[in-house]
């Protein structure tokens, strides 16, 4: 019995072979990279303080598009959504969810009441400042959002148009990524 095997012949170097393959390589993780990016995950960069202490200006969020296709919006949420006064849809905002379909929204005496009960709300940064009485009656389909940043955040109490809808929420926050100091999860 003979073991003896052939040599087998190196195939040359081929550097038109050796840029394909990274082309390849490259179109399939933007491909993947862009499949993600819109139908699974939604990744933004807050630019205010509206959210402070729990999430700061200048962090970076990853949230999931598949969470409000499965399942109905929660109050205490984290949501990224369309900025409901910009007509272009192009403006995303980072804010909580404090009102459901059919709730009415009270802020009265630094305290938000949610038909007719005092949110508990341990996020929040500090009191609210005093204003005047507010009342907010939450239509079908819609959601009423506020920052946790309760003194510096232009939220529903704010906007022309006070509800955001079901069709322009976007992803519920997961967690926070950016700094590297300060990964959290920020889902409950």
């Amino acid at each position: 019995m003979n073991n003896t095997q052939e040599p087998q012949e190196k195939e040359p170097f081929s550097l038109k072979k050796e840029i394909i393959s990274w082309i390849w390589i490259i179109a399939v993780a933007a491909l993947i990279a862009f499949f993600l990016n819109t139908f699974i995950i939604a990744n933004s960069k807050v630019p205010s303080g509206s959210m402070e202490n729990t999430i700061m200006t200048g962090d970076r969020v990853i949230g999931s598009r598949l969470s409000y296709k499965m399942h109905d919006p929660e109050r205490g949420d984290i949501a990224i959504f369309h900025f409901p006064d910009d007509i272009t849809g192009k403006t995303l905002y980072v804010k909580r969810i404090i009102g459901l379909p059919g709730d009415t929204v009270d802020i009265k005496d630094c305290q938000v009441y949610v038909n007719g009960e005092p949110l508990d709300e341990p996020y929040i940064r500090e009191p609210m400042a005093p204003e005047e009485p507010l009342h907010f009656e939450v239509p079908e389909d819609s959601y009423f959002m506020m920052g946790d940043n309760r003194n510096w955040s232009s939220d529903s109490r704010y906007w022309n148009e006070h509800f955001v809808t079901r069709d322009k929420l976007i992803a519920k926050v997961l967690f926070r990524y950016f700094p590297l100091n300060s990964i959290a999860w920020l889902d409950d």
